[in-house]
């Protein structure tokens, strides 16, 4: 397979088509952050030299998204949000004229068509380059470990201790990124909230609510809380802070 890494300020003629993966990929609730449908998009604006896309011929195989910000402490000093945090730290940055020192990796969406085959590596790889390219010190991420939403009901500061006889990580995404160099900082427990009335949860999951309580969703990592009489569903999501050092490599 010939792979090439494409920055979407140069083919953002595939803007719609690499939208429709991402649709086709995540379950629909996670498309309904508040913080991502004020400021996602804005990353095509302001930052398209960061966005990119893994490509075969014309076909898009997997979507990266990437957004560069200041941190002058410790990564261990992160704060407890994540997704959320970093992107709207990055676009404010830029509205202040602030220099970024670290990437912050978003996302990155495979196409199902060729999901299992690698690509995620590639996918990392790239990512990484990028942010040597621009010479920055580190590429941070709030990491979502890919299996956590097969089970739900295990803190993730104990899932992201399950590791195999080999030493490395049992979750791939998080493997994935040990291989590559990563270290795995802490949890980042409030990366991301999404908060929403009971007819739209039903409508994004096609399940019923009865009664208040924790419900598991599919795709969620966490149980959701339902409020039958607030009429509202709460999700916050746990992801994992992991650091690649960029410098000295």
């Amino acid at each position: 397979m010939q792979l090439k890494t494409v920055l979407m300020k140069d083919r953002m003629d595939l803007f719609e088509a690499q939208d429709e993966i991402v649709i086709k990929v995540w379950p629909e609730f996670m498309l309904n952050d508040p913080v991502a449908n004020e400021y996602f998009f804005r990353l095509y604006e302001d930052f398209p030299e960061y966005q990119y896309l893994m490509m075969q011929g014309e076909e898009i195989v997997g979507t990266g998204n990437s957004v560069p910000f200041y941190w002058h402490k410790k990564p261990v000093d992160l704060p407890h949000e994540g997704w959320d945090w970093a992107l709207e730290k990055g676009l404010k940055d830029k509205e202040k004229n602030i220099e970024a020192n670290v990437l912050c990796g978003i996302s990155i969406t495979i196409n199902p068509k060729y999901q299992r085959k690698g690509i995620s590596c590639e996918m990392v790889k790239a990512m990484l380059k990028i942010g040597k390219e621009h010479l920055l010190e580190s590429l941070i991420l709030p990491a979502r470990p890919t299996l956590k939403k097969d089970y739900p009901l295990i803190p993730m500061r104990k899932y992201i201790n399950w590791i195999r006889e080999d030493g490395l990580p049992f979750d791939p995404w998080l493997r994935i990124h040990t291989r590559l160099g990563g270290e795995i900082i802490k949890v980042c427990p409030k990366a991301m909230k999404i908060v929403a009335s009971i007819s739209d949860w039903k409508n994004w999951t096609g399940m019923n609510f009865p009664n208040s309580g924790k419900y598991i969703i599919p795709g969620a990592l966490k149980p959701v809380d339902f409020d039958i009489e607030r009429d509202i569903g709460i999700y916050i999501e746990p992801n994992v802070w992991m650091i690649h050092r960029l410098k000295n490599e």
